[in-house]
């Protein structure tokens, strides 16, 4: 377990010292001694009690499995408490004093202190552990919050590069100038953009898509990458039948095409080929694309800052039940596998 940090400790203090302030408070008008002397019998046992909380924290690292955590620092500091009063009423006063249990007035004191740090401090230590829990569980709604606003954050970049201003300025000039040149080939450049377009702008809201849908729009893309370098780029797409009805985050597939493309097929003078499988093995999705182009090594820091944002973009959605693996290929190029959880609408 993490070490207290200083924040915390010293809100266990002030809950501490709150405690012992109404039981000073209850012995101070019988109290026939100096003031301080009462501080002393009250602040001792509480301070061994809140070090004894701390250390039950800490200490062992691993306990039985019969032994719950909150329990054991419970006893700790149920145990910690007397014992420091009768080491206080035992050692602080002078041997000719004799033993506290001779003196019918100490005796009587040592009970009191006893009885009231028994029956206080297990009591303030269960509300410090209910409130460290509450404490744990808002900082938790709270990194869950933000991890949401991330995951959407990420969508919303991620469609925005996928959708990205010179991508579409760059093929309706292409378009523009087919036309002009009464080429043959503007009907299906415009017809691909316009597919991909309508497969990608729908996704920008959801946190869940099906394959088949996430596949139109890699279908289109890779179609309309092919009309930009048909000399340079080749695909082929495979889907297991059982597939198109999965769910997956949205632009999953997309952004591993898109790195092939950028980070493999663009490099390359010669261009490549690209190819995406997808199946189903037992309660997992495994999807994984190839290329051809120039590797890993020309360009390993855009191709790790992309992988990386999708591998936390399915973390947060999936928790650590997803796999991303990045393998180079012989004699060239790259491939990247990647697996989460078969499910269903």
């Amino acid at each position: 377990m993490a070490l207290t940090s200083s924040k915390t400790l010293l809100l266990r203090l002030r809950t501490t010292l709150l405690v012992a302030l109404p039981v000073y408070l209850f012995f101070l008008p019988m109290w026939l001694d100096r003031w301080a002397a009462l501080l002393l019998r009250i602040g001792l046992p509480s301070l061994a009690g809140l070090a004894a909380f701390c250390i039950a924290e800490r200490w062992p690292r691993r306990l039985p499995q019969w032994l719950a955590r909150w329990a054991w620092q419970v006893g700790a500091v149920a145990v910690a408490i007397p014992l420091t009063v009768l080491l206080f009423y035992q050692l602080a006063f002078p041997a000719e004093a004799g033993p506290f249990w001779q003196d019918p007035k100490r005796l009587e004191a040592v009970f009191a202190f006893c009885f009231l740090g028994t029956l206080i401090g297990p009591w303030a230590a269960m509300s410090a552990l209910l409130r460290q829990r509450d404490i744990a569980m808002r900082q938790a709604e709270q990194r869950r919050g933000e991890l949401e606003r991330q995951v959407l954050g990420a969508q919303l970049q991620l469609l925005q590069a996928q959708v990205q201003p010179h991508f579409l300025f760059n093929t309706l000039a292409n378009v523009q100038a087919l036309v002009e040149d009464g080429s043959p080939q503007a009907g299906p450049v415009l017809s691909q953009l316009i597919a991909y377009l309508r497969a990608a702008v729908p996704r920008l809201h959801e946190s869940q898509t099906r394959l088949g849908q996430e596949l139109d729009m890699v279908r289109a893309y890779l179609a309309l990458m092919r009309l930009r370098m048909p000399d340079r780029l080749s695909f082929n797409i495979e889907v297991a039948p059982d597939c198109d009805t999965l769910l997956c985050p949205p632009l999953t597939l997309m952004t591993l095409v898109e790195n092939a493309i950028r980070h493999g097929i663009d490099p390359s003078l010669d261009g490549g080929h690209i190819e995406l499988q997808v199946r189903r093995q037992g309660e997992r999705c495994l999807a994984r694309v190839s290329d051809s182009g120039v590797g890993l090594q020309a360009h390993s820091t855009g191709l790790g800052t992309g992988l990386s944002r999708l591998r936390e973009r399915l973390e947060a959605l999936f928790g650590p039940d997803i796999a991303l693996r990045i393998s180079e290929l012989q004699p060239k190029g790259f491939a990247v596998e990647l697996e989460w959880p078969a499910r269903r609408e």
